[in-house]
């Protein structure tokens, strides 16, 4: 498993290492694919995943041993590091991180090289850090059963519709689905993320018996979580397109409304083998690039809520 491969990236050669070393083991049912798969993945995949990286903090999901090894998940860049990654200094409290940006296809081919399997990436940009550009509802099943998720989608779609924000859809490689609002970057993140609870917390008191906003496990049962926690400043949501550590390379893959009814849809319908085809169709077609400010959206909310 030793050795090294050579692989340019835009107008940089970086060295992939041990690029032979087993990333997802194949079990039968899940093919099995190298860190070269991987690499050569994000190389073709760069186009359209960068657009959703560039400016965005980063926090890396790393599997120094594949898939079945230990993981770690690391925000800070690393001593090592080259120079030519982009890095940008962020508060926290007690203190500063600095996370890499991810603005080239040599720093994903890097951060791929390092077994980073999966990004997360911050819901703001670094010229605007406290005022988020995206609004993230994440729809967490109770159970394996997917329809659960299929009918929160349409009616979280629904009402956001009669809200009159644009919406897109997202797989996310693992068990759910991602519904993302496109902001104007002018509300705070306690602004977008008690919007984000008020508009879930409206989906869960018309249907109690489907649907909770009950962050204790413990307190759900069988319902779907509406998650919205990840709307908070220096939390994250994968990225789309990016893969995710799960058997069989899936990744998480932008969607249109209407592939939501069709045959063979699920959070793991695309991976490494096919979500570059799917990323060339344009899912979203634009549909991210008219941020919309929440106070218009927020009258409509509390007039329906009463």
């Amino acid at each position: 498993m030793a050795g090294t491969q050579t692989v340019r990236a835009g107008r940089r050669t970086l060295e992939v290492h041990r690029p032979d070393k087993v990333m997802f083991p194949g079990d039968g049912r899940a093919k099995e694919y190298t860190k070269a798969d991987i690499v050569g993945y994000y190389r073709e995949i760069a186009p359209f995943m960068l657009p959703h990286l560039r400016g965005r903090p980063l926090m890396m999901e790393r599997y120094p041993d594949g898939l079945g090894g230990p993981r770690f998940m690391q925000k800070n860049v690393q001593k090592h590091d080259p120079d030519w990654i982009n890095r940008v200094e962020v508060p926290k409290e007690g203190g500063t991180v600095t996370h890499p940006l991810c603005e080239d296809t040599a720093t994903l081919v890097y951060l791929a090289d390092q077994a980073c399997l999966t990004l997360h990436r911050w819901l703001s940009r670094v010229d605007r850090i406290d005022r988020p550009d995206r609004l993230v509802f994440d729809l967490d099943p109770g159970g394996d059963d997917f329809e659960p998720v299929r009918e929160a989608a349409r009616l979280l779609g629904e009402l956001l519709d009669e809200l009159r924000l644009p919406s897109a859809l997202m797989t996310t490689g693992s068990r759910g689905l991602h519904v993302i609002v496109p902001l104007n970057g002018q509300h705070d993140f306690d602004e977008a993320r008690e919007f984000a609870k008020d508009v879930a917390d409206t989906l869960a008191e018309a249907h109690p018996d489907r649907l909770t906003t009950a962050a204790r496990k413990k307190d759900r049962g069988d319902r779907l979580y509406l998650d919205v926690q990840r709307n908070a400043y220096a939390q994250t949501a994968v990225v789309p397109f990016t893969v995710r550590a799960k058997p069989g390379a899936p990744v998480a893959t932008p969607v249109t409304w209407a592939e939501l009814d069709g045959p063979g849809f699920g959070p793991r319908r695309w991976t490494i083998a096919d979500a570059a085809e799917q990323a060339r169709t344009d899912p979203w077609s634009g549909l991210l690039r008219g941020g919309r400010a929440l106070g218009p959206a927020r009258r409509r909310l509390n007039a329906l809520r009463g």
